[in-house]
Parts: structure tokens; sequence; C-alpha cells
């Protein structure tokens, strides 16, 4: 038995399982917490509970692709999950997270919604009458937050286009009388910009690249902790932080993928650590890299 006295308890209970065992709980999506998700997880918290008004105060988290927005957003539905209110006429929802559509469509943004709650609808139906059924279903399940992840897609449209849309998100916060949060790259920033009055509305909130210092290394020990390996890996010596810090280009979600393969690797090669040596066999490429080798393709 090993101690794995590095880990935290979920990992310690799944040392000694198989390898096949172990890299499935290494595989699996997990919360890693750090000083910046926290603040915007009290920030979500404090909108949540803001009275109803008629100017209701928003929010727009803007950072890089592979940020960690969505997944900020996924952890603050986690912590207010759905009530099936078996005793009222309605599920209780107080949070709803969707994707935005891949353009500055009303219809296409109204059926998002609903596919997210499994409500019925008809697809061929008129935009008018989705909007009715989208406003009666949201008051009636009590929504208190809408999240609308990649909204930097309604700058793919005309602009007409996209400030009828911009104009959808407005009269919905009117009239629900609730905070809209806005995830996106700074195209979002651009987009909601474009509206007066939203921008007004929409406080601006930055998730930046990840820099060499001891928050970084700090969140490296947090992911070293949740995997299954029986040796230290020792990821927040400096000399391994500034590594991994160039390999993943100080985006969240590429060093989530780059610790989850070199963790597997650890396993599959019996290193049972993420050191250099692993790091330098699993050949990862960085994003820019891999952008500039797509272009020479093309």
């Amino acid at each position: 038995m090993v101690d794995g006295g590095h880990l935290n308890t979920a990992a310690r209970e799944v040392l000694d399982l198989s390898a096949a065992e172990r890299i499935d709980h290494i595989r699996r999506p997990r919360w890693i917490g750090y000083t910046r998700a926290k603040q915007l997880l009290d920030k979500l918290d404090d909108l949540l509970t803001h009275p109803k008004t008629h100017r209701m105060p928003n929010l727009l988290i803007v950072g890089d692709t592979n940020a960690g927005k969505t997944m900020l957003a996924n952890r603050f539905v986690q912590l207010h999950p759905a009530d099936d209110n078996p005793n009222g006429d309605a599920a209780i929802v107080e949070v709803l997270a969707i994707q935005a559509p891949p353009g500055p469509d009303e219809g296409r943004f109204y059926n998002a919604i609903l596919e997210a709650l499994f409500a019925p609808y008809n697809p061929r139906e008129r935009v008018a009458q989705k909007q009715v059924q989208v406003l009666r279903i949201l008051k009636q399940i009590g929504l208190r937050m809408l999240i609308i992840d990649e909204v930097h897609n309604v700058l793919t449209g005309p602009v007409t286009k996209q400030r009828q849309f911009l104009n959808v998100l407005k009269y919905l916060g009117n009239d629900l009388q609730i905070p809209l949060v806005g995830l996106g790259t700074k195209e979002a920033l651009r987009a909601v910009q474009a509206d007066p009055q939203l921008a007004n509305r929409f406080e601006p909130a930055a998730l930046p690249p990840w820099q060499l210092n001891q928050e970084f290394q700090m969140l490296l020990a947090s992911f070293e902790r949740t995997f299954p390996l029986r040796k230290p890996s020792r990821l927040a010596n400096e000399q391994v932080a500034r590594k991994l810090l160039a390999l993943s280009e100080g985006s969240l979600g590429e060093l989530s993928v780059l610790l989850t393969s070199a963790a597997v690797y650890a396993v599959h090669s019996g290193a049972e650590r993420m050191d250099e040596k692993v790091l330098a066999a699993i050949d990862w490429v960085p994003p820019s890299e891999r952008r500039r080798r797509a272009e020479r393709l093309v």
C-alpha cells in the first residue's frame, strides 16, 4: 500500500486501484479553485442576491479561449443546482447557463433556452411566440440569473442583426429583472459596448493569462494533489513551473489537458510522477505552434 500523503483524499482512495481505473480517475473533469475564480464566484453570488430593480447589474467575464470561463460558469451552476420542487407546479431553476447561438439569431437563442430546460417547442414557431413561451417558463421556474457563454458569437452577423440580438438581451433582463452574465473573448466586450445602454449595465471582469508567480505555483500544487500518482511530482518547483507555463502559454484549459496527458503517461510508463522527462516524452506542442502548423497546411 502506497502512503499517498502528497495527494488529496479522492486521489488517495484510488491510488491502489489498477492502472486503467486510475487513468479513468485522472481523465475525469475536476475543479481547481484559485484566487481569481473565488473572487468571480463571490461576485456571481452577489449578483444572484441582488434585489429586483428596473435596471439590474450585469457581468461580462472576458478571457482568451481556454481561459477557464466555461469551467467557472459550470462550477457556479453546480453550486446552485435546480430543485425538482415535487410539491410545486414546476422545478425551481435559479441559475441557467446556455451557449449563445453561432450568430445573432433571436429564434435560435430562444431554442437554446428551451432546450436547456428540456421544454417542448416547435422550431418553426414564430419568434414572437417563442419569446412569449420563454418569458413565461423563465418566470415559472423562478430564474434569478441567466449565464450566456460565447457571447462574442453575436459579432458574426450583419450589424443590424447584432443590434437586434443585443436588444433581445436588454429586453430579457428588463422584463425578468434578473442579472445577465456574459462569457466570451475580448470580442464579447466589443459586442456589448456597441450598445451604450448595455455597456453601462455590463461590468467587465477579466480572466487574464497566468504568469510565473506564487499563485501559479499554488495552482500547480493543487493540480498535483488530484492525480493518483504514487510519487510526488513537485510541479510547484520553479523550473518545472516555468516549463509548464511555457507549454500552456498561460492558458488554464491548456494546462489542464497538458497535466492530464502527463499524468496518464506517468501511469502507463511506470514513472508515477510528472517530471521534466515525462513532459518531454509526451511531446506537447504549445497552442501558438499548433496554429502556425495549421496555417502552413492551408
